[in-house]
């Protein structure tokens, strides 16, 4: 199945160029529909001095709010016309302010989430692509926040443990995965048992893509105590990888939370495109 319908999450003016250069492209190439959606926080009533909640504060802040949800949409429309692609666009209002969170009851309905990668150089909040990708049920598509963007995926690396996530990532990611020129299966620290034998771990999941026609090679690798982040990344760099694909939080988001783990740390330093789903 290809995708059709896509979603593209804008916070703010820090990423809307960004989200709209990749998203667009992304939606013309199939000839597909592209939502916009932007959430402006509600303004929260305080009291002054004299006891009184700050009624010129809070009518300022929300024709702030306004305005820059009209600059938003603006931009989108004049972007969307141009490119010739179907689209529509949302805003919201919530207490968060969080185009990821109120994001949710849009994504569940689409086939393609798109959204920028926090930046840690950010100056305003970026959307919580992690309540996004935990709660939509739906594959979100994360452009990187620097560096070069491309939505033709020529070599794509799939990160497989043989888990629940990656098994959905990568059947999720399959028109991707069957149109690129090159798929990497990788394993890392592969397990022998009597059902998989360590040499041959991957050779499934890979006979299967090749059926649906895609071009797969299978990657085992020891860690040697190295994160499996740093491997992804090493392995983007030596073959020149364009999208990668991973389930997201094969562990608990609460030890993921407390003790680091792949998902957390690709969101953080991924160069890449990265497809996840869980």
């Amino acid at each position: 199945m290809m995708f059709h319908t896509f979603l593209a999450i804008i916070q703010g003016e820090e990423d809307v160029e960004r989200v709209l250069d990749f998203a667009i492209p992304l939606t013309a190439s199939v000839n597909g529909h592209l939502i916009g959606l932007h959430t402006e926080a509600i303004p929260i009533a305080y009291a002054g001095p004299v006891g009184f909640p700050e009624a010129e504060f809070m009518q300022a802040t929300s024709e702030a709010n306004t305005a820059r949800a009209a600059k938003l949409k603006a931009l989108f429309d004049e972007k969307l016309q141009a490119a010739g692609v179907s689209h529509d666009w949302r805003s919201l209002e919530s207490f968060s302010g969080d185009s990821g969170v109120s994001s949710l009851t849009s994504a569940r309905s689409v086939d393609l989430v798109v959204v920028a990668q926090p930046s840690p150089e950010a100056d305003a909040p970026t959307a919580d692509v992690e309540t996004l990708i935990f709660e939509s049920g739906r594959p979100v598509l994360i452009a990187p926040y620097r560096g070069a963007l491309t939505t033709r995926f020529k070599r794509v690396l799939v990160a497989w443990n043989s888990s629940r996530e990656s098994s959905r990532a990568i059947f999720d990611a399959l028109p991707l995965i069957v149109a690129a020129e090159q798929c990497d299966v990788l394993v890392v620290d592969p397990e022998d048992n009597p059902a998989r034998p360590a040499d041959k771990a991957g050779e499934g999941i890979a006979a299967t893509l090749r059926r649906h026609g895609a071009n797969v090679n299978v990657l085992r690798m020891e860690s040697g105590g190295r994160g499996v982040d740093d491997i992804i990344e090493e392995r983007i760099a030596e073959r020149a990888i364009d999208l990668v694909v991973l389930g997201a939080y094969s562990h608990s988001r609460l030890r993921e939370f407390l003790f680091g783990g792949v998902t957390r740390s690709v969101l953080k330093s991924m160069s890449v495109t990265t497809f996840m789903s869980r």
